[in-house]
């Protein structure tokens, strides 16, 4: 089957938005570049769960290939990928110390993060996959938001303190030194990975849908009912579980995987049917190398963020634009900018990095 351009430059505009999102020049940036402060969805706050929905759709098309078979070798990849994720995340954690000087804080470091949430979503969903009847696939997706949602309404899951089960939970497992400082509840916490798991198998569902033997204004009409039916489920249910990065909640899965499937169905119909595909070329290079530019971002803004030059460049742009919400987002298309070319510079040289 012919390879769709549209799954790449999705995840190219999904990796380039957690860049673009991470690297405020300045103390303050535009509200869509915000995350929620706790219920709520801005445009800030749909990147992650796009790049996890994309998560699922890789799985899926990957694993076609062994026929899902749980062999040694697919088996042992899988372990392999989710174990190196889970330690690239702990590393970047691990990097900002070592620029203050503290080679060895784990006392402080924080366990929970977004590679380490993406390496567990991967490594379960996969490992289900593998193992599992997918018949009964569904059923355990629709089984974790439900037991999810219960958990949420009775452990006062909505609440943002100490009294959250969520937060409680997480901090018996790690302890309150290894979680975010930022908030009492860790967003990417240990717990919050149960909603998560179904989150990325939505994902999977969706990869399956693409690869059907069927033509491709088919599956994009395949892909908008489903965005729909998650949509519409989706705000409804924020009626009494209001939309939530932070918790993960049902209502943001199944809204944030509605709307990549809807993006992704869009792509696919400029793309894939109408053959638009020029002028995608910014967002392709991202697609291409997806995890390894956004492991890049996260090590280069730690060392501009230690060594004062991202405070340096920012103040230099402010000169010149003195609107500081301006100013900052200036900053944040050129860090973007930057790790661009350099995708444009291994894409050119037909090099692509696994993790």
């Amino acid at each position: 089957m012919k390879r769709l351009l549209s799954l790449d430059i999705l995840r190219g505009i999904t990796v380039c938005g957690m860049i673009l999102v991470n690297n405020a020049g300045g103390p303050v940036s535009y509200a869509p570049l915000r995350h929620s402060v706790w219920n709520g969805l801005t445009p800030c706050d749909l990147v992650f769960p796009f790049f996890l929905f994309m998560v699922g759709i890789s799985t899926y098309i990957s694993l076609r290939k062994f026929n899902f078979e749980p062999t040694h070798e697919v088996v042992k990849k899988i372990f392999r990928r989710m174990f190196l994720i889970i330690l690239i995340g702990l590393g970047i954690e691990w990097f900002g110390y070592a620029c203050d000087g503290n080679f060895l804080p784990f006392d402080t470091l924080r366990i929970p993060g977004v590679l380490q949430r993406i390496g567990l979503c991967y490594g379960i969903v996969s490992l289900m996959v593998v193992y599992l009847n997918h018949k009964y696939l569904p059923w355990i997706t629709a089984g974790l938001l439900v037991a999810y949602s219960v958990l949420l309404l009775c452990g006062n899951g909505y609440a943002c303190d100490d009294t959250n089960l969520i937060a409680i939970i997480d901090r018996s497992i790690f302890g309150e030194a290894h979680l975010y400082k930022k908030s009492p509840i860790d967003p990417e916490g240990l717990i919050g990975t149960i909603s998560a798991v179904a989150h990325t198998l939505i994902g999977f569902f969706c990869g399956k849908l693409l690869l059907e033997k069927i033509s491709v204004n088919k599956r994009i009409v395949k892909l908008i009912t489903a965005a729909a039916i998650m949509l519409v489920i989706g705000y409804v249910l924020s009626i009494w579980m209001p939309l939530n990065k932070r918790i993960w909640s049902t209502s943001f899965v199944l809204v944030t995987c509605g709307w990549g499937s809807l993006l992704l169905a869009v792509l696919m119909y400029v793309i894939d049917v109408k053959n638009i595909n020029k002028g995608w070329t910014f967002f392709l290079v991202f697609g291409m190398n997806p995890l390894f530019l956004y492991v890049l971002s996260e090590v280069v803004a730690i060392a501009f963020s230690e060594w004062g030059i991202r405070q340096s460049i920012y103040q230099t742009i402010n000169i010149v634009f003195t609107d500081e919400y301006f100013a900052s987002l200036i900053y944040s298309l050129l860090f973007c900018g930057v790790m661009g070319l350099t995708g444009y510079i291994l894409h050119k040289k037909k090099i692509y990095i696994k993790i």
